[in-house]
């Protein structure tokens, strides 16, 4: 007989996040951050209902610190497509901004440097 608890809910949540390798985790964080970004910028279908670029510049700055930061942990075969997502992004908001930010100024800028179309 057993005398350990059935493991909880926490107990498997906690073991399957130690199966997920630190990558694979950053790289998903990332893909959310861009997907909201996406959205946030008027790029989803019925984009202008859901456009909100202050939103958008806070979820590019934010992809932009994780990519910059973790890309030299994750090694460029993961971190290439990160920036290019992310470029993409900074462009787009770039496109959608009635009055542009200088270059530098843009979402993500200090973190990238600037984005030129």
């Amino acid at each position: 007989m057993s005398t350990q608890p059935d493991p909880t809910p926490e107990d498997d949540a906690t073991r399957d996040i130690a199966d997920v390798p630190a990558v694979e985790v950053i790289t998903t964080v990332a893909v959310h951050l861009m997907s909201a970004a996406a959205v946030k910028c008027g790029l989803a279908e019925n984009g202008e209902e859901h456009k909100d670029l202050d939103e958008a510049r806070k979820l590019i700055t934010a992809l932009a610190a994780l990519v910059t930061a973790s890309a030299p942990e994750i090694s460029s075969f993961h971190a290439a497509p990160l920036r290019d997502g992310l470029r993409s992004l900074q462009l787009a908001f770039r496109e959608a901004s009635l009055v542009p930010d200088e270059p530098g100024q843009g979402p993500g800028e200090k973190y990238t440097g600037p984005v030129y179309a």
